[in-house]
C-alpha cells in the first residue's frame, strides 16, 4: 500500500474518524461567552481592590506628609531649638519668671571675656506669636526682637532649680501641636 491509500484507509476507519474529529475540535476550542464574563468580573474586582488599596495608601501618605511638614511642626522645632540655645547659655544666678508664667527673662554674658552678666533674653507671647527679645542690662535697652514662631495658642514657662521649661501649644486651625522643652542654665 502506498502512503495515500494508508491515509485514506485511516480516515475511513472509525478510529481515523475519531482522530480527525478531535483535531477539528481542537481548532474550534476557545472560551465561551459566560467564561469570558466570569473572568472579566473577577479581574475587575481584583483591579478595583488594588486601586482602593493604592488610593488609601496615597491618602495616608499625603496626610502624614502634610502633618510632618506643616508650618506648625516646623515652628515647634524652631521654638524648641531657640529656647534650648538661649537657656543653656544663660546664667543660673538669676532669672525672672512672669507672675502668670507667660514670659521668662534670663541673663547671660555678652562674650566669654565678660566678668559680669550684662545681657538679657526674654521669651514672651504676643498676638499669637512667640517672641524673643535680646537686650542690654545697664542701661536697660532692647537690642533686637525676633518672632520665633506663629500660630501660638498658649505658652507657659516654668522653673525648677537651675532649669527652665516651656510648654508651647501651636494651632493653625487644622493641626494642634504641644511642645515641651526643658533646658538647664549652665553659666
Amino acid at each position: 500500500m502506498t502512503k495515500e491509500k494508508l491515509i485514506v484507509c485511516q480516515s475511513s476507519s472509525p478510529l481515523g474518524k475519531k482522530i480527525s474529529d478531535r483535531a477539528g475540535k481542537r481548532s474550534l476550542m476557545g472560551f465561551t461567552l459566560s467564561e469570558l464574563m466570569v473572568a472579566l468580573a473577577i479581574s475587575t474586582i481584583v483591579i478595583f481592590g488594588i486601586s482602593v488599596i493604592m488610593l488609601d495608601g496615597q491618602r495616608s501618605w499625603q496626610a502624614m506628609y502634610n502633618r510632618i511638614y506643616s508650618d506648625v511642626m516646623s515652628d515647634s522645632c524652631v521654638a524648641k531649638k531657640a529656647f534650648d540655645a538661649v537657656i543653656r547659655k544663660a546664667s543660673s544666678s538669676e532669672f525672672l519668671l512672669g507672675q502668670d508664667s507667660s514670659w521668662i527673662e534670663v541673663y547671660y554674658y555678652e562674650d566669654a571675656n565678660s566678668t559680669a552678666v550684662d545681657r538679657y533674653a526674654r521669651f514672651y507671647m504676643a498676638d499669637g506669636q512667640l517672641n524673643l527679645e535680646h537686650g542690654r542690662l545697664t542701661p536697660k535697652e532692647v537690642l533686637t526682637t525676633q518672632t520665633i514662631c506663629e500660630n501660638v495658642s498658649d505658652c507657659v514657662f516654668k522653673q525648677a532649680g537651675r532649669s527652665a521649661q516651656m510648654i508651647l501649644t501651636l494651632d493653625n486651625g487644622s493641626q494642634t501641636v504641644s511642645v515641651v522643652s526643658s533646658a538647664v542654665m549652665h553659666n
